[in-house]
């Protein structure tokens, strides 16, 4: 299967190599100098070192001067209108650097700053975001009744995120749909992020994100597949948001050829950098991949590279669309700042930020795939009328139960269709939809879902014609 019985890479610094080529940041030094600089009309910071003094001296309350140089920092990123720059003291830079080298415990959902609103990239696999049905593109309008509009990023992340077992409620808007409910209940995120299993000979390896480990983790899981002599791959790269950018060049760098260009990196002056394989290409079957718009950033680089430089089918829906590359410098204090230092591009040259990149293969999951979740701790009975209703019914029909009308109105045949569905799982025939039977419902929907992958199976189609 595989060139090599080991699979190797080569792991460049690169976030080092970028930032050291001409990125500089000047800190505004604290305290000593701020009132002596005030006198010069030339200085561009007069302005804010005179807010401060006067703030310092005349507020009618007492000020806390690490507030006012932090709330100075979060100013000057917040003015640059790019939801991937950022402030982040102590706490938020923490759980940042947890969600790149290690488990930890939320909800699990990669989230972004979108027009003003949080808005979900994409939720990790198994994750308590993922069971309950949150999607791509949602915006998350509240947190336990708080909302969040006007919030950074990393703020609301703060309030999203908590001890394992604890509940955490979300008001979210959705595209076509309005504002749905979710009662999540929080857990560990585990580290691992890449999956795999074979069927009929086809090794399937899902890479959820890109971590400090997931370079390790492909390198391992096709070493397996070579020694189960799998005979052809599909790389599922769906609902997957991102991260770490040397991550996705050294990964790509197993499938590409030598020589053949990985991605380029346009500076702030309009220079290129260009990032080509260093290696012999690693795996010599027939390879295809799956993406979905929840495929974002460093998962939009490995299947631009994949595709253009590699001739890499790719199957699925246009991705999400994200064409920048951030970097992090922390202070003394902990805290830290994320900015965006460059524009990433594929092989040839084209700038996805917003467009995503659109498969060839277009494939599509059944509509019941895009519904809403159910609250588990809210019944619904016969003679009620709702929003809910509907998605019980919609999520009956794709279940088999053809009768049931999907009005929003839970009539008779509604309540014939849930008791029937009850009893084929041994469940107490109530004929309303609450607790189990709601928890059961998903379940089965999401299992029936798993069954009819449309878009893995138009994967393995395309697959099967590269293997004839």
């Amino acid at each position: 299967m595989f060139k090599n019985n080991n699979v190797k890479f080569l792991f460049a610094i690169l976030l080092t190599a970028i930032i050291s080529a001409g990125i500089t940041f000047a800190v505004v030094q604290k305290d000593s100098g701020l009132s002596q600089a005030q006198g010069k009309s030339d200085d561009p910071f007069e302005k804010l070192y005179s807010t401060y003094d006067t703030l310092k001296g005349e507020f009618y309350q007492d000020t806390n001067q690490e507030k006012l140089v932090d709330g100075a920092i979060k100013g000057m990123l917040q003015s640059l209108d790019d939801p991937y720059s950022t402030y982040m003291d102590q706490e938020e830079a923490k759980g940042f650097n947890e969600n790149i080298s290690s488990s930890f415990e939320g909800i699990g959902a990669e989230v972004q700053e979108s027009d003003g609103k949080i808005m979900i990239v994409s939720p990790i696999k198994g994750s308590p975001a993922e069971k309950a049905g949150l999607k791509p593109k949602d915006k998350i309008l509240k947190v336990d009744d708080k909302s969040v509009e006007g919030m950074t990023v990393n703020e609301a992340v703060m309030l999203i995120r908590g001890e394992k077992g604890s509940k955490v409620q979300l008001v979210i808007e959705r595209d076509g749909v309005g504002e749905l409910d979710f009662n999540l209940t929080r857990d560990t995120i585990p580290l691992e992020t890449v999956y795999t299993e074979v069927e009929n000979g086809i090794g399937k390896v899902q890479i959820t994100k890109f971590s400090e480990t997931t370079g390790k983790e492909l390198a391992d899981a096709l070493n397996k597949l070579n020694d189960q002599e799998v005979k052809g791959l599909v790389l599922d790269l769906r609902q997957n948001p991102g991260g770490l950018l040397d991550q996705a060049i050294a990964m790509s760098d197993i499938f590409v050829p030598k020589g053949k260009t990985i991605m380029q990196i346009e500076n702030k002056d309009g220079s290129k950098e260009v990032q080509k394989s260093q290696n012999d290409s690693a795996v010599n079957v027939p390879v295809v991949v799956v993406v979905d718009n929840g495929t974002a950033s460093a998962a939009e680089i490995m299947a631009g590279a994949l595709n253009q430089s590699a001739g890499i089918p790719i199957v699925g829906e246009k991705t999400f669309g994200k064409g920048t590359i951030q970097t992090a410098k922390s202070f003394e204090d902990g805290s830290s700042i994320k900015y965006t230092i460059a524009k990433w591009l594929t092989p040839d040259g084209s700038w996805i930020h917003k467009k995503g990149i659109e498969p060839l293969h277009k494939a599509s999951l059944p509509a019941y795939a895009n519904l809403p979740y159910l609250n588990p701790d809210k019944e619904l009975k016969q003679g009620d009328s709702s929003a809910e209703v509907k998605v019980a019914q919609q999520m009956l029909e794709a279940l088999g139960y053809k009768n049931v009308k999907t009005d929003g109105f839970y009539e008779e045949t509604t309540k014939n269709a849930v008791t029937q569905f009850q009893a084929k799982n041994s469940l107490k025939s109530t004929g309303t939809i609450s607790g189990e039977t709601t928890i059961k419902m998903l379940e089965t929907l999401q299992a029936q879902l798993k069954e009819n992958d449309t878009q893995m199976e138009e994967a393995i189609k395309v697959l099967n014609e590269q293997m004839q």
